[in-house]
Formats: structure tokens, C-alpha cells, sequence
């Protein structure tokens, strides 16, 4: 067990607060580190790096109010002083990292999420889980509502993370029905945007990626399955009005608009200006054919819908993996 760290003081008085972002050197966890930050709370930045970079927070790390600590949150995590606010994102998200070491993922959405409850129960710390809108599995239904209980194959490739994600959802219910403790559960679907690792493994960095590169985009399937894009900024915006509502059941948080894959490498070429060829792969097991959120719980409950189309959303993107190209290319040079 760790020994106490020390949380940063809180700035100033009243809406002022210490926040925990547990995952926070991980694409959407910076994000949100860089959100709360700016807004003038004190920032406890949890990560093992494992899939998380420090280089995403490093910009953060000179602000007197902000406080990194490498720890992996299958073990508790002993910190003084108050805490207002705990986000649980970590666990990898792209399939083949979490792939990597199944039962570890497994062992974070569960052990990890049980420890961090039990933090919030000790400091009486309001707290919110990042799922996924994994928990839906391979959906017999589109859109995809909060009510929908999924068809997820539990023993299949996907299994360590989608279960282990729907067992931290019980996990959460859990504690708030029946110890009274503040939770909240954000079922949070595709998302993308700077800072994205370039191995992410996800469709919308592969693509740019391999474009960038030159290399023939690889589609999954036939093209025709289905996925919908959510630029980080408005996931993140999500998130912060969950936490800061009333509701304790699951919401969605995605972009409603829906492409297929097909649609998706055109636009990354035509932004790129390349007319590189499709490389068509068998689509991997248990890999969804359907995936766009109903968002209408969080429009009414939240005020919240995204405003980044995808055109402008990759627009945003796509430079920053350039420059992170360039940069990886630039430091090969000097090595050799």
C-alpha cells in the first residue's frame, strides 16, 4: 500500500474543488485534467502509464495546483486531505490494448473501481465512472438507448473490457442505492481528437495514421458497419455536467451521427488529399456491426449535445498527428 500523498490545496473558497481523475495521462483523462484545471479546481492526476503518456499532463505539471502520482488503481490509493470529486477513466479503451493483458483490464474495471469507491466513500467524494458504450456488446437495436441491456459475448475477445466495464457499472449502482453514495455513469461512445496515441488502435487514428503514412487505410468487414464520432472537447463537456447533476442511472454520451467505415476513410483521404487504396481485412470477432447513441436522456437531463461535426472534428485532428509524425520521424533521424 502506498504511503499518504498530499493532495494540492484548493484554490481560493467556495466552488473551488479537489478533483482525482484516475487514468488522467490517457487521451480523454488529460483532457479533462486540462478542463478542470483551467477551471480553477485542484487536480490529483492518477496513472500507471501503462497505456497512459506523461506526456499528454506535461503541460499541466507546473501549475502549483495540479499533482501527478503513478500508481496502479488495482491497489488502494491513500491520499490526505479532502476530496470533492473522483473521475474513474482509466483502463485502456482501443481493443488491442486492452487485449493485451486481458485480466489486468478485467482486474481494473473491477478491483480498481472498488477501490476507488471505497476512496469516495472515505472522503465522501461524489464519483463518476467512465463506461462504454461497450457495455451494448454487438446491438440488436439502433439506436442505442440506456434501457438496452446489450448482446455481449462474455467468454469472447472483447469480454475483459466489456464485462469488466458493465460489472464496474453494478459495482457503482451498487454503492449509490444501497450506501448512499454519489455516483454517476457516463456510457461514453467512440471519441476522438488530439492526443490520441498513434497505435490507439481505433478506427480514426488508424486511418489518419496510415493515410499520413502513405499506407493503404485498412477497413474491417465490408465497409458497411457502422460507428458513430464524438470530438473529445464535447465528450469531455459531457462529463463535467454529469458529474455536476442529479442523475444516477446511465447516460449516454456520443455523437449521434452515424457513418460507416467506407464514409469515414473517404473523408480522412479527401481531408489528406491522398487517393490511397482500401485494404479490406475479415472483420474481427465479436466486433459490432452497429454502434450510435440515443442521446435524448442527456439533452433533457444534461442540456448537452455535441457541437464539433465530424468535417471539423477531423480538421482539429488530423494536424496534430501530423506534427506528432513529423516529430517521432525527426527524433529517428537523430538516433540513427
Amino acid at each position: 500500500m502506498r504511503d499518504l500523498v498530499d493532495a494540492p490545496e484548493p484554490m481560493g473558497a467556495g466552488h473551488k474543488k479537489v478533483i482525482i481523475v484516475a487514468g488522467g495521462a490517457g487521451f480523454l483523462g488529460s483532457a479533462l485534467c486540462a478542463r478542470l484545471l483551467n477551471a480553477g479546481h485542484s487536480i490529483v492526476c492518477v496513472d500507471n502509464l501503462l497505456t497512459g503518456d506523461f506526456a499528454n499532463v506535461a503541460h499541466l505539471a507546473t501549475n502549483p495546483q495540479f499533482r501527478f502520482i503513478r500508481h496502479d488503481i488495482i491497489a488502494p490509493l491513500r491520499l490526505a486531505g479532502p476530496v470533492d470529486e473522483i473521475y474513474n477513466m482509466a483502463c485502456p479503451a482501443s481493443p488491442p490494448r486492452y487485449q493485451t493483458d486481458p485480466i489486468h483490464t478485467f482486474r481494473t474495471c473491477v478491483e480498481g473501481s472498488l477501490n476507488l469507491l471505497n476512496l469516495a466513500e472515505e472522503k465522501q467524494a461524489r464519483i463518476l465512472q467512465s463506461s462504454t458504450s461497450e457495455v451494448y456488446g454487438d446491438p440488436e437495436i439502433s439506436l442505442q438507448v440506456e434501457s438496452y441491456r446489450g448482446n455481449v459475448n462474455t467468454v469472447g475477445p472483447r469480454a475483459c473490457y466489456d464485462e469488466g466495464k458493465r460489472a464496474s457499472e453494478t459495482l457503482f449502482w451498487e454503492y449509490g442505492a444501497h450506501r448512499g453514495l454519489e455516483t454517476r455513469i457516463a456510457r461514453i461512445f467512440n471519441t476522438y481528437g488530439p492526443r490520441m496515441h498513434p497505435e490507439d488502435g481505433r478506427v480514426v487514428s488508424n486511418f489518419i495514421v496510415q493515410a499520413l503514412r502513405g499506407e493503404a487505410l485498412t477497413v474491417y468487414g465490408d465497409g458497411s458497419q457502422t460507428r458513430s464520432f464524438c470530438f473529445v472537447d464535447d465528450l469531455v463537456e459531457g462529463l463535467v455536467r454529469l458529474m455536476a447533476s442529479d442523475e444516477k442511472m446511465p447516460v449516454n454520451l456520443g455523437n449521434p451521427g452515424e457513418f460507416t467505415m467506407l464514409e469515414l476513410a473517404d473523408k480522412v483521404l479527401a481531408k489528406i488529399g491522398s487517393d490511397l487504396p482500401v485494404c479490406f481485412r475479415p472483420l474481427p470477432k465479436d466486433d459490432p456491426r452497429q454502434r450510435c447513441p440515443d442521446i435524448s436522456r442527456a439533452k433533457r437531463i444534461l442540456g448537452w449535445e455535441p457541437r464539433v461535426s465530424l468535417d471539423r472534428g477531423l480538421d482539429l485532428t488530423i494536424p496534430w498527428f501530423a506534427e506528432r509524425l513529423s516529430a517521432e520521424r525527426r527524433k529517428g533521424a537523430l538516433v540513427s
